[in-house]
């Protein structure tokens, strides 16, 4: 295993433990998620085990959606998210798939009509840098398992703040840092040896999923991820560790 990298040059940006220009990162991200987006929920469930689907529970029933309320999904890849949004808003509110990667939307738009959910949900391509939306627009943004592989995390929370109405929520759910050693090691075994390999057989594409396991270790850990959020602008930023903190649910508010 590569040992982690300690910072980025001037100009560059990490590709899971690789340095490239900035300017490259976004479309080398798209390149992966084109790779992957066909088996991207089969992966996920063998992945995690299926606890993926637990995971995300919990951030839907953390969000606490009503109906008619307006909520976005960036990074919404497959729409598991957007889906359920989608039932809890109703048909007096709206729920928007986006997602930067055209392959992973059109999977999206995909799995959503074949889950008989159609009309309040429209598919928009977005970077989370810089949401196509106006100020104040939505009660509630979620963004899972996308922000990791975002260039400027910094730019994204800012863009989500802008497009929140004031007092609406942000939550991210992402892969973070287990909080015991023990475990973080038997966890790195797993994502550096057994991912791949997962990748290699099922995905046909063992790099994108050796890129995947970087990305989550190159990720900001809990502590950091919610001072980054304070600093963006939200409010009464929590944490929620799953798992032992292999992922976490971060929520925070808009003033």
């Amino acid at each position: 295993m590569v040992d982690k990298p300690t910072g980025d040059r001037p100009g560059f940006t990490h590709f899971g433990y690789e340095q490239v220009p900035v300017t490259d990162k976004a479309k080398r991200v798209r390149e992966v998620f084109s790779s992957v987006a066909a088996k991207y929920d089969l992966m996920n469930d063998l992945m995690s085990m299926g606890v993926h689907r637990v995971w995300k529970r919990f951030a839907i029933d953390l969000a606490g959606v009503r109906s008619g309320e307006r909520v976005l999904d960036v990074a919404g890849g497959t729409g598991d998210l957007t889906a359920a949004f989608a039932r809890a808003v109703g048909a007096s509110g709206l729920a928007v798939l986006s997602d930067i990667n055209a392959a992973m939307l059109e999977e999206g738009r995909s799995r959503l009509t074949d889950r008989g959910i159609v009309g309040n949900v429209p598919a928009v391509q977005a970077n989370a840098e810089c949401l196509p939306f106006a100020d104040n627009s939505f009660d509630c943004i979620t963004i899972g398992f996308g922000l990791r592989n975002v260039t400027d995390k910094d730019a994204a929370l800012r863009s989500m703040l802008r497009t929140l109405k004031p007092g609406g929520r942000l939550l991210i759910l992402e892969f973070s840092k287990p909080l015991h050693e023990g475990f973080a090691k038997l966890y790195d075994q797993y994502s550096f040896k057994v991912l791949p390999r997962l990748g290699r057989f099922i995905a046909r594409d063992e790099d994108s999923y050796r890129y995947l396991a970087e990305s989550i270790r190159m990720h900001p850990d809990q502590d950091t991820l919610k001072s980054m959020m304070e600093l963006a602008g939200f409010s009464r930023v929590q944490v929620y560790n799953l798992t032992g903190g292999v992922v976490a649910v971060h929520r925070g508010y808009k003033l």
